[in-house]
């Protein structure tokens, strides 16, 4: 049974996301069309939290709206008790470089940069002088010590995840957002990379917030949000 979660969202000194009457509208010409309504919980530092729901549901909006990518019609994000939405988007961008990290379902590395470059890169968004060294060792941690100069295109499908969960990892962001990680993966594949991501979760310390349709892996976390129409379901 999925334990009850926090309604209240009251953020305090282990709460690191804290989400409070979280609501979406888009106009169209028939009229505002909501696309999520009085959303609210909070996730404590160092958790792991499944976002589930079928497609339509809101998931995809619910993380842009998490990670300061879109703005909220009504309520608030706290990201370590920021207001996502009192900032502009170059100080929701910085606040990303500094605590966030992303793992997509289509992998999202650049096809012109090794595997290397690829992980070295938010490094050096960020001005770090030394970007190579911490970024060859996350690749050894995936196992992709024999590949750093491959390009996307000379990867498989699993190997190019390991890529994408090695660049999410280096900057060693306080939360990490999965988005359907396995999606593009076979069975088999997308099983190695799930055991992959919790071993390097649990190893960093990183809070984890996993959006998925799939049951079992939603069950791996310590906690599930429901949606369904937009709205939080028991």
């Amino acid at each position: 049974m999925t334990p009850e979660l926090n309604a209240s969202a009251t953020p305090d000194t282990k709460t690191l996301l804290c989400v409070e009457s979280l609501g979406k509208q888009v106009a169209l010409p028939s009229g505002p069309l909501t696309i999520l309504a009085d959303v609210s919980f909070s996730i404590a530092t160092g958790e792991a939290f499944a976002i589930v729901g079928a497609s339509g549901s809101g998931k995809s909006t619910l993380l842009s709206l998490l990670a300061g990518l879109d703005q909220a019609s009504t309520g608030r994000v706290l990201l370590s008790g920021q207001d996502l939405g009192a900032l502009d988007e170059d100080g929701r961008a910085a606040v990303r470089a500094e605590k966030v990290g992303f793992v997509f379902q289509n992998f999202q590395l650049l096809p012109a940069l090794t595997a290397l470059e690829n992980v070295m890169l938010p490094l050096e968004l960020r001005g770090d002088r030394d970007a190579e060294a911490p970024a060859r060792r996350v690749l050894e941690q995936v196992g992709l010590a024999e590949r750093l100069t491959h390009y996307p295109r000379q990867l498989s499908g699993g190997e190019q995840q390991r890529v994408a969960i090695a660049r999410a990892f280096v900057t060693r962001p306080a939360l990490l957002f999965a988005d359907e990680p396995t999606g593009n993966l076979d069975t088999a594949t997308g099983q190695q990379v799930i055991e992959l991501l919790f071993r390097l979760n649990a190893e960093a310390g990183t809070t984890l917030v996993l959006v998925t349709h799939d049951e079992r892996l939603a069950a791996r976390c310590n906690r599930q949000l429901r949606l369904a129409g937009g709205k939080v379901i028991s």
